[in-house]
C-alpha cells in the first residue's frame, strides 16, 4: 500500500515544525468494525499521519455508547462516530450534555433495512405489505445502533413514510452493528437498520433480506464523522487540522476503486472487521442484492470521498438530524438549528485542512434534496420542515429512549 510519510516535503515540513506542529503527537483514534469506518480504521496502515507529523493509534469498539464514553472520558481522542449521535451528545439526549464537534463527514450512503426471511416467506416484502401486516396486529421488534444515531434516524424515517408508527406501533431496541446479524438469528428482533458488512451478512447467512437501502431513501445522504469533543479540539486545534488533513488523504486513497482489493483485504482481517475479503469488496463497489434473488450495480453506493464531496461536514446535514430529533420527541423544543450546526461543525478548520491535502471545498455549506418520500429538505424551512410530517411523536424529552444503551 502506498506510504503517506513519502509525501511532499515542503507540506510535511509546514505540519511538522513551527506554529502549525500538532500539540499532541499521538492520536488515539476509535472505530466500529463497520465498511463505512474504513478511512479511520487504514489511516494509520496507510501512513498518512506521519505527513502531518502524528502518529494514529487506531483503536477498535464493540458499541456506539464506548465511543461516546471514550471520547467523554479522554481514553479517545477523535473518532468514527455516528453523525446524529454527536448531536445527541452535544445536547445531552439521554445523558449529560458533552459540546462536541464534527471535523468532516467520514461516509455517505451504504446502510441498509433488513428484515426476517420468514417475514418474506409470509409475503411480506416491503414497507407498505409490511405496514399492512402490523395494522392487522404484527407484533414486531425492530433494532437500530444507538437511540440517536443514524440508523435510529433511517429507521423512523421509513417506518412513518409507510403509515407506520415507530414510536406506537412497534418495539425498538439497541443492539450494536456486530451484534445485529446474531440478534436476528436467534429470534430476538425481526429486522434492524445498520450498516455494511452487517446487512450484507445477513443475507449471505439467509437470516434475512434488504427491504431498503437508506441510499434509496436519500442517495448521498450523510452518516458517519470524524468527531471529538470540543474541549478537546479546542486544546489541539494543530493537532485535529493535522488529522483531518491525514483522514482526508485516506478517504481519498480508500474511495478510488483500483485500491479496493487491497483495502477489502485489510478490512477482511480480524483486528479490523473480521468478515469475507470478496463480501467487504461488494460492499465497498456498491453490488447490491436484496436476498431475494434481486441483485443490482447501486449508483449511490457507499461513498467516501468524491472529490471532497463526501467529506465535506455541511451544517445543513446536522440540521435535517435535529429535525428529526424534534419530529421524534427527542427535544421538548425546536432549537436554534442555524446556531447549533454552528457549534458542532467544524467548517473552517475543515477548510484548513483541506487546503494542507489538496481537496477542494464545496462552493455552499448547504445542500439540497429531496427525500423518497418526495418530502424537500431546505436547511432554511428547517423548522416548518420538522413539524410537517403527519407521523410524530408528541413526546417530553425525558420520555424519550435512553441514548447511553
Amino acid at each position: 500500500m502506498a506510504e503517506g510519510g513519502n509525501a511532499d516535503s515542503r507540506v510535511a515540513g509546514a505540519w511538522l515544525a513551527g506554529s502549525d506542529k500538532p500539540e499532541k503527537q499521538t492520536v488515539r483514534l476509535g472505530f466500529i468494525p463497520l465498511v463505512d469506518g474504513a478511512t479511520v480504521a487504514m489511516a494509520a496502515e496507510l501512513g498518512f499521519d506521519k505527513r502531518y507529523g502524528l502518529r494514529i493509534e487506531t483503536r477498535k469498539q464493540a458499541s456506539w455508547a464506548m465511543v461516546r464514553d471514550g471520547l467523554g472520558d479522554g481514553t479517545l481522542d477523535a473518532s468514527h462516530a455516528l453523525y446524529s449521535m454527536v448531536y445527541g451528545t452535544h445536547l445531552g439526549i439521554g445523558g449529560d450534555a458533552t459540546p462536541m464537534a464534527i471535523l468532516m463527514a467520514l461516509s455517505q450512503n451504504g446502510q441498509g433495512i433488513v428484515l426476517a426471511r420468514s417475514i418474506a416467506e409470509r409475503g411480506i416484502r416491503d414497507g407498505w405489505a409490511l405496514a399492512q401486516a402490523v395494522r392487522a396486529g404484527e407484533s414486531l421488534t425492530l433494532a437500530h445502533t444507538f437511540a440517536t444515531g443514524t440508523h435510529a434516524m433511517w429507521l423512523a424515517y421509513w417506518l412513518a413514510a409507510h403509515g407506520i408508527d415507530p414510536t406506537r406501533d412497534v418495539d425498538r431496541v439497541v443492539v450494536p452493528p456486530p451484534r445485529t446479524v446474531a440478534a436476528l438469528q436467534d429470534g430476538l428482533v425481526h429486522g434492524f437498520c445498520v450498516g455494511e458488512p452487517w446487512h450484507t451478512v445477513a443475507i449471505e447467512t439467509g437470516a434475512g433480506f434488504n427491504v431498503a437501502t437508506t441510499q434509496s431513501m436519500w442517495p448521498g445522504h450523510p452518516e458517519k464523522v470524524l468527531a471529538a469533543t470540543a474541549q478537546w479540539v479546542d486544546a489541539h486545534p494543530n493537532t485535529a487540522r493535522a488529522l483531518t488533513a491525514a483522514l482526508l488523504d485516506t478517504a481519498r486513497y480508500v474511495d478510488d476503486p483500483a485500491n479496493r482489493e487491497a483495502v477489502a483485504r485489510r478490512l477482511a482481517q480480524p483486528d479490523l472487521i473480521g468478515q469475507p475479503a470478496d463480501l467487504i469488496a461488494g460492499c465497498l463497489a456498491g453490488h447490491g442484492r436484496d436476498g431475494l434473488g434481486r441483485q443490482w450495480q447501486d449508483k449511490d453506493g457507499l461513498t467516501f470521498f468524491d472529490a471532497g464531496r463526501a467529506t465535506y461536514p455541511y451544517p445543513s446535514d446536522g440540521m435535517w438530524f435535529l429535525t428529526q430529533f424534534v419530529r421524534w420527541g427527542l427535544l421538548r423544543e425546536a432549537p436554534d438549528y442555524r446556531a447549533v450546526a454552528s457549534e458542532v461543525q467544524r467548517t473552517a478548520l475543515y477548510a484548513q485542512a483541506a487546503a494542507a491535502a489538496g481537496v477542494p471545498v464545496p462552493p455552499s455549506t448547504d445542500r439540497d434534496v429531496r427525500l423518497f418520500d418526495g418530502r424537500h429538505w431546505r436547511a432554511r424551512d428547517a423548522a416548518s420542515y420538522a413539524t410537517s410530517f403527519p407521523i410524530a411523536a408528541r413526546r417530553d424529552a425525558t420520555q424519550a429512549a435512553d441514548a447511553g444503551a
